[in-house]
């Protein structure tokens, strides 16, 4: 189960998605708002929090998580603060009940990861990619624009076609045709 703990939340934050089975975590800890209510709201217990990338909404709720249930966040780069251990590309990282590849995808921030599981079609897209077409910002410190097309087209060229869920940093999932959306991601970010 993939539920957006962020959803309905008015401060400035990232997405956060809790995703409970096997391996409990949550994927990013968002900013402004209370997660860790949020979280205990749903289940017990998490076994860590895993990070597409460091920008200060996605882990401003960061420290309140790891001290809230004793838990490491795992990421990108470990010289970065909080995070505790790294995720090196093509690692394969358990997210509730399957296996997902982590893919480096830098363009956005140097550390930006993304996460995908052939099976069950579940691609966790961070701020890389959104719905109709939209992109990260690259006018941000570590932005480069020829940096993100390439990460879109490596992120284009390893999902399936038949993708059934995208879940982005920012915006609402996209549960129809996402494989749609990343392609015209990468015509406008060109």
């Amino acid at each position: 189960m993939i539920a957006n703990l962020a959803q309905g939340v008015q401060a400035f934050t990232s997405n956060v998605f809790l995703v409970d089975g096997e391996r409990t975590v949550l994927v990013d800890a968002g900013a402004n708002f209370d997660v860790v209510a949020a979280v205990r709201e749903r289940v017990d217990d998490l076994d860590a929090v895993v990070l597409t990338h460091t920008h200060r909404d996605h882990v401003g709720n960061l420290e309140a998580v790891k001290d809230a249930f004793d838990v490491d966040a795992w990421g990108y780069d470990t010289s970065i603060d909080g995070v505790d251990r790294a995720i090196a590309d093509e690692e394969t990282v358990r997210l509730g009940d399957h296996e997902y590849v982590a893919l480096h995808t830098p363009g956005h921030k140097n550390d930006h990861l993304c996460f995908y599981a052939e099976r069950p079609g579940v691609l966790f897209a961070g701020d890389l990619i959104f719905q109709n077409g939209s992109f990260g910002r690259t006018d941000l410190e570590e932005g480069d624009r020829e940096t993100l097309i390439e990460s879109i087209d490596r992120v284009r060229a390893r999902i399936d076609p038949d993708l059934e869920e995208m879940h982005t940093g920012h915006g609402p999932s996209v549960t129809s045709d996402p494989y749609d959306h990343v392609e015209l991601s990468a015509q406008m970010a060109r």
